[in-house]
């Protein structure tokens, strides 16, 4: 079959609703530690709050893989999975940041009621986003996919600066950024609210912009032979998937381990450690997370990652210049690594700009490049749902132990929450030292 290639219009309508959920996702990044530490959580215990994120993309995504390759109606094939996460984390968002103001008799029972929203938010979430990076892997041609996953995550950048900054700017047009002992500022509560409008109307954007190819189409347009596929009616579980999958798929991963637990410090340890550097706050003293200047670096700290976007934003623009994904992925992950490190010796909030921005190149890198490699080698496989899901753990695993050790980490370099990002700096490094062993279906390696 001729491929037909999509115009950059289709391309853009196609993962237009990642721009709502990223929006929605960003802001739960900017604000589960600050809303946890709201919340009266020890800064040793933080990062076990983060497992959950993680974990439900762990269980969730490899689930909505398999069953939407094996959905076909009159809705489309991801697209139903899209709308029901989208509704469903509508409602949790709306929820979550009052964790803290319903009365309740202790801290445990504030931070559990924090953790099962963020809980449902995070499996929410998760269902509503895996169906854009599976569009397009079912909808894109190998040459274009490089580009159509590029305008994802612009998309999906725009989104996150979007989501960073209403929390500061809507403390900039007067509502409160502090609030009571145990309680969520207003400015965050609000910004959860605006973000919940933006997701649903997004979604519902694509949803009415796109139509997924049917099971025929669909067949002819990956080279699949239906009725070959049908005679074999093998029964595959995750198990013997992962058995049969490409050596992109492990090798990808390895890289994935590393960076995503360097991200996984950034998100956790940003507010404590801009907090510490930038305004002078002792996040082991009590009552820190109460202070007026904790919750203003809570909200620079939105600034600082809307410019670590802006950064990923400008650098996806030059990812497809580089002649070969390997040269471009170590260079991106290498410029992220010393981002990271510098945040340690930044102690002006202005000079951080420059280490976020860097830390938007790898960014950028690891939402264009990973899914690239995988879905061209997998190009021509029915289950590609099912193996986008399951790589999905790639993502997640890392996320989970490094929030399991987080707590460990930070005693080892004397409870500083800005020497974790030397820590994430080195992991890069690490990313960086094995990218020459990815082995790629694309010519373009």
């Amino acid at each position: 079959m001729d491929k037909k290639k999509l115009t950059f219009w289709q391309m853009f309508n196609l993962s237009f609703g990642f721009f709502g959920v990223q929006t929605a996702y960003a802001l739960q990044n900017n604000s589960n530690s600050r809303i946890f530490a709201s919340l009266g959580a020890d800064p040793h215990d933080l990062s076990y709050f983060w497992i959950l994120p993680p974990l439900m993309g762990l269980i969730v995504q490899p689930i909505i893989g398999s069953m939407s390759d094996k959905t076909w109606n009159r809705f489309g094939r991801r697209i139903p999975y899209l709308l029901f996460g989208a509704v469903i984390a509508v409602i949790v968002m709306a929820l979550f940041p009052y964790a803290g103001s319903l009365g309740l008799q202790s801290v445990a029972a504030a931070l559990a009621l924090g953790a099962v929203c963020l809980m449902f938010l995070d499996t929410s979430l998760n269902i509503a986003m895996q169906p854009f990076k599976m569009m397009v892997g079912d909808m894109v041609t190998e040459e274009q996919k490089t580009k159509a996953y590029s305008i994802q995550s612009l998309l999906c950048n725009a989104g996150s600066l979007v989501g960073y900054l209403f929390p500061i700017v809507l403390a900039a047009i007067g509502i409160s950024n502090t609030a009571g002992k145990g309680e969520v500022p207003m400015n965050v509560i609000l910004s959860f609210w605006i973000c919940a409008a933006l997701l649903i109307a997004c979604v519902i954007y694509t949803v009415a912009k796109v139509k997924e190819m049917p099971p025929k189409e669909y067949a002819e347009f990956h080279g699949i032979d239906l009725q070959a596929e049908a005679a074999k009616k093998e029964k595959s579980n995750f198990i013997k998937l992962l058995a049969k999958a490409p050596k992109t798929f492990w090798t990808v991963g390895l890289v994935q381990f590393f960076c995503w637990s360097a991200f996984l410090f950034m998100w956790n340890y940003s507010t404590g450690a801009v907090a510490t550097n930038a305004w002078g706050v002792d996040t082991l003293s009590k009552g820190y997370a109460e202070s007026l200047p904790y919750q203003t670096a809570g909200d620079w700290v939105g600034v600082l990652f809307a410019v670590q976007a802006v950064g990923s934003i400008l650098w996806a623009m030059v990812l497809p210049r580089f002649k070969k994904i390997s040269t471009g992925y170590i260079v991106s992950l290498v410029i992220g690594a010393i981002g990271f490190a510098s945040v340690f010796f930044m102690h002006d909030k202005y000079l951080l700009c420059v280490s976020y921005f860097l830390i938007g190149t790898a960014w950028a890198a690891m939402l264009a490049y990973p899914f690239t490699l995988l879905t061209n080698a997998l190009e021509g496989n029915p289950k590609m749902g099912s193996y986008l899901g399951l790589f999905n753990g790639t993502i997640c695993l890392p996320q989970i132990i490094a929030a399991l050790l987080g707590g460990s980490i930070l005693h080892l370099v004397g409870s500083s929450q800005p020497a974790m990002f030397l820590v994430a700096g080195g992991l890069l490094v690490a990313g960086a030292c094995c990218v020459p062993v990815i082995t790629a279906k694309s010519k373009k390696n």
